[in-house]
């Protein structure tokens, strides 16, 4: 299986794209490969106007069997613009015979009302598309609420990018949006994240620290429930 994931730092922050190959081959048990064009802050209007012809032959060219596609989350832009270039998006996955996941995003922090608008637009976008939803930010704002007693954050201490912890819920749904299931138990259980205590907008340098991430049996379980009772996930 081989991946495309377009999108901004809600994309590239952890890795997250490599933690969902990683998901993936637990689940199938087959090789999955993963290709990124993320860059911090952009539109998918930007990719579609100023990064054009790098998307039109990455999809056209790339062999994908999906391609997961991320708009701008914070501030949310206008929502015909991500229609427009959503659609471009999407014509070009169709004539490339690659599926389009829609990656719905989750609301700052600080302003958790917006998630109702956000669910709304991409759900809406999906279901016009007749294309996949990836349900994150509906299952992002339930699993909150459970990890709201433990020592634990799906945001970054920006309050707007996804933590270790976040982008480890963010591979989960991607994982059951395009195969269907879910990564082993032992996976979930075991895994553990490495990433920079610093500037994270840079690459790493060796003066700055890392922490290691691990997730408890108590945390895993509660993702990994809010998952199975998605809706939107079947």
């Amino acid at each position: 299986m081989k991946v495309l994931f377009i999108g901004n730092s809600h994309t590239y922050m952890n890795d997250m794209p490599e933690l969902t190959r990683r998901m993936i081959e637990s689940a199938t048990g087959q090789p999955c490969l993963v290709t990124m064009l993320a860059y911090s802050g952009r539109s998918l209007k930007w990719h579609m106007e100023e990064e054009y012809f790098s998307e039109r032959f990455n999809i056209l060219h790339g062999g994908y069997d999906y391609c997961v596609i991320q708009e701008q989350a914070h501030p949310m832009g206008d929502e015909q613009d991500t229609i427009t270039n959503a659609s471009k998006i999407i014509e070009l996955c169709k004539i490339a015979r690659t599926k389009p996941v829609i990656f719905e995003t989750w609301a700052e922090k600080k302003k958790p009302e917006n998630q109702v608008e956000m669910n709304r637009r991409y759900q809406n976008l999906a279901k016009s598309q007749d294309v996949l939803l990836a349900p994150i930010g509906e299952v992002w704002s339930e699993t909150m609420k459970d990890l709201a007693c433990l020592e634990s954050d799906l945001y970054f201490r920006d309050g707007e990018h996804a933590s270790a912890v976040g982008d480890y819920l963010v591979s989960i749904v991607l994982t059951k949006t395009i195969t269907g299931k879910l990564p082993s138990e032992d996976f979930l259980e075991a895994f553990d994240f490495v990433i920079p205590d610093s500037n994270y907008f840079i690459p790493v340098k060796e003066d700055v620290e890392e922490e290691t991430i691990m997730l408890s049996k108590e945390i895993t379980e509660i993702i990994r429930k809010h998952v199975d009772n998605s809706s939107l996930l079947g």
